[in-house]
């Protein structure tokens, strides 16, 4: 089946064609890529182990540099001051002023100190941190060591690795110690002493540890005899040299490293450690007669190279994937005109004509022939298609004009009804005003006087009128707001003014007290009131009064409170009032401009309409907290 749908399909051959000419080409790129990139990473892997190599080697030189120096100048101290007080005081101070050094001991020979005819030796050792102990030994027979021998035969300083087995101090020590020990004379050169001053190994060991190039990777360090002073297994260290249990058939790498390590010389070598192979990277240590190595698994240095060849692989695979589908891709498309306009000549021959041929810009073969095509069905749907355009184009006229007449009855509805509505929001407060006008011009003198209205009656009326025309004033501002003067007003007003928000906030509480001094509007603050924003105080005190009218008329009025909060970046105005509050469907319908939740309602649908857009033109934001349900809660917030 698949065989005869190979045959069948000219792009399928034609992709296996493609594929079995560049798939050799590919693959050997690919493998000439890999083969040099191979020995680049064996170049780099030596440069980094190197690298931190030499790090390494300046860290040791230094704490070995560092101990060498304060020896010497202390033991010229110490050559001049040789009482027992004066030594143990020294070998304290040396531990403790140099955090490098882990101990220091000063030793004399018999019959230098008149009080220890035998042997004297102070000795102070840094016990894990902080903590430092400092000892007078008196039975301890030192003159056999080798860090006491060494210098004094020889008449001079050194470095000398040792290992104190028997622990024969009564302090403990790591064990392995590299100590520098200078002998010390009197006044006729005569060696009176040994001072030696010690690094702990396994502690140097543990600073060499904190820098590796690779995850795995570790230090040893030999002597000259080939002894590990320095290794990951403290088993290992001075008990073993490297040679240990070495078969000379089969580790001959390890022999030559461990012979290149002991002559002091540098290098780096690919040896078998721990059947693992591994690149070593070796330098003698300055000074003395130790040598570093740094030992890098080949499993850690190729790990991002066969990480590598995995994705390449897979990537490989998805590309030739790729390729194949994108070869047949490109096959059918470049055949698709045909195989459609094979179908589209079949359905005019049954007799449709509603068949849509689209010309080519192809100027190949298949190109000429499929726009061959077009201009003869071109010619046979002419007419055809004229008559039914004349057709679609009435219908499109209807259609279109059935939708204005239905969007001219909506607009004649929407204009009856705000003309309705305003008629009523504008004839009650002119009733009142009138009415209110004509008691206040009865005459309370004459023939025809009638009793008067007191003076409190009158000062009432007076106010009541105040109230209706402050009404009817807000009502001209919100229609001219809301129109397209009000808006061009808005957007190019000053936005700069410097306005303190507390005093904003609390004189629209105060005017809207004074219209209804039976309300009782609260008033809490979070910032300071001479805290201050740049804003337009005339749209930010319209909208707060807005949302506190709203609070006072359609709330139960007895819990309104205006609150003034700040975050890192903007200003929040807050008020809130218990009710019944607005029902979630009407949340987003109240933003709309002429629309009110209750049409029985007093107001034209514009206040907070008008808000909103008033806080979005000042650079902020005008919402419904949706989380409070006790009534209403608007936030009217802007930048700082």
């Amino acid at each position: 089946m698949i065989r005869m749908n190979i045959r069948r399909s000219f792009s399928t051959k034609l992709c296996i064609w493609i594929l079995l000419l560049t798939m050799p080409v590919f693959l050997a790129s690919v493998g000439l890529l890999f083969r040099r990139y191979h020995p680049m990473i064996h170049v780099e892997a030596v440069e980094r182990a190197n690298g931190v190599l030499d790090a390494s080697l300046q860290r040791i030189n230094r704490y070995l540099i560092t101990t060498e120096t304060v020896t010497n100048t202390y033991g010229w101290i110490v050559e001049r001051s040789l009482t027992p007080d004066s030594l143990t005081i020294l070998t304290d101070r040396i531990v403790r002023l140099n955090p490098y050094i882990d101990g220091c001991a000063i030793s004399t020979e018999p019959n230098v100190l008149p009080q220890y005819p035998k042997r004297f030796m102070t000795y102070t050792i840094r016990d894990g941190g902080d903590t430092i102990t400092t000892t007078v030994e008196k039975d301890y027979n030192y003159f056999s060591q080798k860090w006491y021998r060494a210098p004094h035969d020889q008449h001079k300083a050194g470095w000398v690795v040792y290992y104190d087995e028997s622990n024969q101090l009564d302090l403990d020590k790591d064990g392995m110690i590299a100590t520098y020990s200078r002998p010390l004379y009197n006044a006729d050169s005569t060696i009176v002493g040994v001072m030696s001053t010690e690094l702990s190994l396994l502690h140097l060991s543990q600073i060499l540890g904190e820098e590796k190039p690779y995850p795995h990777s570790y230090y040893i360090m030999l002597d000259e005899m080939g002894r590990y002073v320095g290794h990951p297994d403290s088993t290992r260290l001075f008990n073993k040299t490297i040679f240990s249990a070495i078969n000379p058939q089969t580790q001959h790498d390890l022999i030559a490293l461990g012979y290149e390590m002991t002559m002091g010389r540098q290098g780096a070598m690919s040896v078998v450690i721990n059947d693992e192979p591994s690149l070593v990277c070796f330098r003698p240590v300055p000074g003395t007669k130790w040598s570093l190595a740094i030992v890098c698994p080949e499993s850690d240095i190729l790990k991002g190279y066969n990480r590598f060849t995995y994705i390449v692989l897979s990537l490989l695979a998805v590309a030739m994937f790729l390729i194949i589908l994108y070869c047949h891709k490109m096959v059918t498309r470049s055949l698709r005109p045909l195989r459609d306009l094979l179908e589209k000549t079949q359905l005019i021959t049954k007799g449709n004509l509603d068949v849509e041929i689209k010309r080519s810009s192809r100027i190949d073969d298949i190109g000429c022939l499929q726009n061959s095509y077009v201009t003869m069905l071109e010619w046979f749907k002419q007419n055809i298609d004229t008559m039914r355009d004349a057709g679609i184009q009435a219908q499109n006229y209807n259609r279109e004009l059935e939708l204005a007449t239905q969007m001219v009855l909506e607009a004649d509805k929407q204009k009856t009804a705000f003309m309705q509505n305003m008629t009523h929001q504008v004839r009650t407060p002119l009733n009142i005003i009138i009415g209110y006008a004509q008691i206040l011009n009865i005459p309370t003198t004459g023939n025809n006087a009638v009793e008067g209205v007191s003076e409190e009656e009158v000062k009432s009326l007076a106010n009541a009128m105040e109230h209706n025309s402050k009404l009817l004033t807000r009502m001209v501002l919100m229609l001219f707001d809301s129109s397209d003067i009000g808006i061009t007003e808005t957007s190019l007003c000053q936005k700069h003014e410097e306005v303190p928000v507390n005093t904003a906030m609390w004189e629209m509480v105060d005017y809207v007290t004074r219209l209804y001094p039976d309300i009782h509007i609260g008033f809490e603050t979070e910032v300071p009131d001479d805290f201050i924003i740049q804003t337009n105080k005339k749209y930010l005190q319209y909208s707060l009064a807005e949302v506190l009218l709203n609070a006072v008329k359609y709330s139960d009025r007895k819990h309104i409170m205006a609150c003034v909060t700040r975050t890192d970046t903007s200003v929040r105005f807050i008020i809130e009032d218990t009710g019944k509050g607005i029902a979630a469907s009407d949340r987003e319908r109240i933003f709309k401009f002429f629309t009110k939740v209750d049409d029985f309602s007093e107001g034209l649908g514009l206040g907070i309409p008008l808000t909103r857009r008033h806080a979005q033109n000042l650079g902020g934001s005008f919402t419904l907290d949706p989380t409070y349900h006790a009534g209403c809660r608007f936030i009217f917030e802007l930048p700082r």
